[in-house]
């Protein structure tokens, strides 16, 4: 499976394996085999890690977990306690090992070492200058958060592709129709 990164963070990036919550509910990590190749595709590793499907459930936790804060920060809301400690406790562990090689730098690591990238990711999101930036993306049926790095501050889809291309065909339909006698 080819996944989709365009959020510029690993956390924004992996929150939407779980795709359109609250509509279709559309879970991109159905296998074991899904989080090992989101890794690679992520670059967090350079080769799969082995994951059994308690890894996979850990992930899936981490994630929900991890979106729940990430919609804290975003609404203003409280966080959940059982939340922080999931999410602190998966960025304490070990990150993948870098190793400088004559082909370049390659990094490798177990499932533990891609949560704990990004659940640290997830917290620095809380810590930085990015959170001031984050927004929903105004798809009614997307559920992907985004940082606004637009000049304006005025970028209302979490990408062009996908949701802005669905907005943009949209509204001009919208005006044939209404332009029609």
């Amino acid at each position: 499976m080819e996944f989709e990164f365009i959020a510029d963070r690993p956390v924004l990036d992996f929150l939407p394996t779980l795709t359109e919550r609250g509509h279709t509910d559309g879970e991109l990590l159905a296998s074991p085999r899904d989080l090992a190749d989101w890794a690679v595709q992520a670059g967090i590793v350079d080769r799969p890690p082995s994951v059994d499907d308690a890894g996979l459930q850990r992930a899936r936790e981490l994630r929900e977990a991890m979106f729940r804060l990430v919609r804290a920060l975003l609404d203003g809301g409280g966080t959940d306690p059982a939340d922080r400690r999931l999410v602190n406790a998966a960025a304490a562990r070990p990150l993948p090992a870098l190793r400088l090689e004559p082909d370049g730098v390659h990094r490798t690591g177990d499932t533990d070492a891609v949560l704990a990238v990004l659940a640290r990711d997830c917290l620095e999101l809380h810590a930085g200058d990015d959170r001031h930036a984050l927004r929903w993306c105004a798809d009614e049926n997307c559920t992907r958060p985004f940082i606004d790095r637009s000049r304006g501050m005025r970028r209302r889809w979490c990408g062009m592709r996908g949701c802005g291309d669905r907005a943009k065909a949209a509204a001009y339909r919208r005006r044939q129709r209404q332009a029609a006698p």
